[in-house]
């Protein structure tokens, strides 16, 4: 009888840990002491979210097919050039099951092109972002002057929509957090971008109607598989949607990640005084804050605004975009309801051509004045 009632508890603990309804599973969460002890022995952690100018999402850069480790090679030279120590970079599932040693491959092949240029890397595991049909093979052109067109979600919507397929995401974070948990070339782990985005602006209608509920079970998900595979970097999620300014205002997914996360991190892509209303509440945490998202020049995030209010305070700052390339991200978000026909006179995103060359010089100066980095 007791052998029954032990199987029962067994069983029940172990639905409730795949449920993501099981506290037990967080019990690893860094202490306050050791996520400030690991940021005091980091820099000012300052770089931007990465992609090489020839890929158009996160299937195309790390594909065998399109791996193009010497534009990144170059590319990331730029980005040391301007003091940057840190790229954010987004991984796929898909990638994992087709050819996981593959895979693992070309990203060593990365971490060590990064390392080369002293620059540290911020996976992204899964992402709620774009396109809901990801597909693996040769990734479709971009369309002309549209931001993202080609970007796409991990999972899809097929895998994301049935709670039941969750779990086929587990050996891909689980194994490939495990075979970098000891890298001392990764700074830490991003496990889901925005998984509170229905896409408004471009493929809401495809979306899952109940989207959130879905991505907060699997966040919930991801996480216990992040601490099973036991990192010895610190994970995360960013919040960006919502009022997180004091406990009663957050939503279901905000508490989750604001109470999970061994570091805090999040996203802001408007002027200095939301970026302030955005980050001092954070500071409620005692953890290291970082913003993994800023700067969008129209909309009042740029360097000059932003970046010195985030040294003061030791605040990470990563830029979205490096280069301008297949992504297309020098257009605005409004592309996607606008039409544009010509490169717009003031970039959205992105610091550099493809040769190079910076679209403000004074921005690139000023970084480089704020990273101590000298010709």
């Amino acid at each position: 009888m007791r052998f029954r009632i032990r199987l029962a508890i067994t069983i029940l603990l172990i639905s409730a840990v795949v449920s993501g309804s099981c506290p037990a599973k967080l019990a690893q969460r860094w202490s306050e002491e050791k996520a400030n002890e690991w940021y005091a022995r980091k820099p000012w952690l300052i770089g931007c979210d990465f992609i090489p100018s020839t890929a158009i999402n996160q299937l195309e850069m790390f594909h065998a097919d399109t791996f193009d480790i010497k534009t990144i090679d170059r590319e990331l030279g730029w980005a040391e050039q301007l003091g940057f120590n840190s790229i954010r970079v987004y991984l796929h599932n898909l990638l994992w099951e087709q050819d996981s040693k593959g895979f693992i491959e070309r990203v060593d092949k990365f971490l060590k092109a990064a390392d080369r240029h002293n620059i540290g890397v911020v996976f992204v595991l899964l992402d709620a972002c774009w396109d809901p049909f990801p597909k693996l093979g040769k990734q479709r052109d971009p369309k002309p002057h549209l931001h993202n067109s080609g970007w796409v979600q991990a999972p899809g919507a097929e895998i994301l929509k049935d709670p039941a397929r969750h779990e086929e995401l587990r050996p891909y974070i689980v194994g490939f957090v495990k075979r970098f948990r000891s890298d001392k070339r990764i700074h830490f782990w991003d496990i889901f971008n925005e998984p509170d985005n229905v896409n408004h602006s471009s493929y809401f209608k495809s979306e899952p109607k109940n989207k959130p509920e879905l991505c907060l079970i699997l966040l919930k998900n991801a996480f216990a598989w992040a601490r099973e595979a036991n990192p010895k970097q610190p994970i995360t999620a960013g919040v960006w949607l919502g009022d997180w300014s004091s406990d009663d205002k957050l939503s279901a997914t905000n508490r989750f990640i604001l109470e999970n996360s061994d570091i805090i991190t999040y996203h802001c892509y408007d002027a200095l005084d939301q970026m302030k209303q955005s980050a001092e509440p954070l500071r409620r945490y005692n953890r290291p804050i970082i913003c993994t998202e800023y700067m969008s020049r129209p909309t009042g995030s740029t360097f000059d605004a932003i970046l010195p209010y985030m040294k003061d305070n030791k605040f990470g700052a990563y830029n979205w975009g490096l280069v301008a390339g297949k992504t297309q991200t020098i257009y605005p978000w409004a592309s996607w309801t606008q039409t544009f026909t010509e490169e717009p006179e003031v970039w959205f995103h992105d610091i550099f051509r493809k040769d190079g060359t910076p679209f403000d010089p004074r921005e690139v100066e000023l970084i480089r004045k704020l990273t101590g980095k000298t010709k």
